[in-house]
């Protein structure tokens, strides 16, 4: 039996295993997890209890030779996303806990909910950055792209209810190398305005790095950074609903972007032929996007359709200003 913290899911119809200590499980429902534990039903009663209580948890197993400690991982608007369970002999003291942080995407509207932990977490200062109304974006570090971050965005692109996923990213925090476990479940879930959403509850958690084991991932860095331009912002966007998933540059100044990308409405008919086109190679407009604070702002958008994991499409898209001769040919009023 370990004696290290277990970070339990328990959104689905079992509690699964999702961390123990700093290392990332893969959904392993409780009962296998813990299969010869003499201690498993008084482990999975006292989670039940925290659960249902959203409390602290110190009870003493049957035998009184052994404490089971369990902490909640609940969002703000009460909703358990898990439970962080120790077990060990009494009177001894649990190591010191990871701390989870639980979060929520509404991938309907592509709007997440942080807490003050899973910021923390992402390598975010919860002092600078907002806990709720979140773009997509802001989850993943910008200026970077890596193939642990391909599940992540498969997760903002899949519209089928109960799924689940378990993956990890690296990233620098202040010039050191961090490890970031995200564990998230998808439902369906009715939302403040009646309506039914696509939701993805989640828990993120701070990892052991490795680095011998570390994504070998340089040639790609490399070329993303080769490719780089003075004054283009590129990006990965769901092609389904454009909203916006990464930064592959330093986020674009000319424009909303935390709002993801909404479009002028006069501007909505250049997208279909755009889909038409970039099926079979680039396209380009410009598009009239929301301006810091008011108005509008002309960007000039260039998308790419690209295969970000295996079988999922997104697209590479490119903002840049425009010239004063794109501007004028595109004759949009007021621009």
């Amino acid at each position: 039996m370990t004696h290290d913290w277990l970070l339990v899911e328990t959104l689905g119809s079992e509690p699964v295993v999702v961390a123990q200590g700093r290392q990332m499980k893969n959904l392993v429902p409780l009962a296998i997890y813990l299969r010869r534990s003499p201690y498993l039903a008084a482990i999975q009663t006292a989670i039940a209890e925290t659960v249902a209580t959203g409390n602290s948890l110190a009870s003493i197993t049957p035998k009184s030779d052994r404490v089971i400690r369990t902490e909640p991982v609940q969002m703000p608007d009460g909703r358990m996303h898990g439970v962080h369970m120790w077990i060990g002999a009494a009177g001894a003291q649990p190591p010191q806990r990871p701390i989870p942080g639980p979060l929520k995407w509404d991938i309907t509207v592509g709007i997440a909910t942080d807490t003050v932990e899973s910021l923390v977490n992402a390598g975010r200062d919860p002092t600078q950055a907002s806990t709720h109304d979140i773009a997509f974006a802001e989850h993943l570090p910008d200026r970077s792209f890596n193939s642990d971050e391909a599940n992540v965005l498969s997760l903002a692109k899949d519209e089928d209810p109960g799924r689940t996923y378990c993956t990890t990213w690296t990233f620098t925090d202040n010039g050191n190398i961090v490890r970031t476990g995200f564990v998230a479940r998808t439902a369906i879930e009715e939302v403040e305005d009646g309506a039914e959403h696509l939701i993805a509850r989640a828990m993120n958690l701070r990892c052991d790095v490795d680095e011998d084991a570390l994504p070998a991932d340089q040639v790609a860095q490399r070329i993303l950074d080769g490719l780089s331009q003075t004054g283009v912002h590129r990006a990965l966007v769901d092609l389904s609903n454009w909203h916006l998933l990464k930064w592959l540059d330093d986020p674009c100044p000319h424009y909303d972007w935390r709002h993801s990308i909404q479009f002028h409405p006069d501007d909505r008919d250049q997208l279909i032929p755009m889909a038409e086109e970039f099926e079979t190679g680039s396209t380009s407009r410009i598009l009239r996007l929301p301006g810091v604070g008011s108005g509008w702002v002309p960007m000039h958008v260039t998308v790419n359709r690209l295969e970000v994991d295996n079988g999922s499409f997104a697209g590479l898209i490119s903002l840049r200003l425009p010239t004063d001769t794109e501007l004028a040919e595109a004759k949009l009023p007021n621009a």
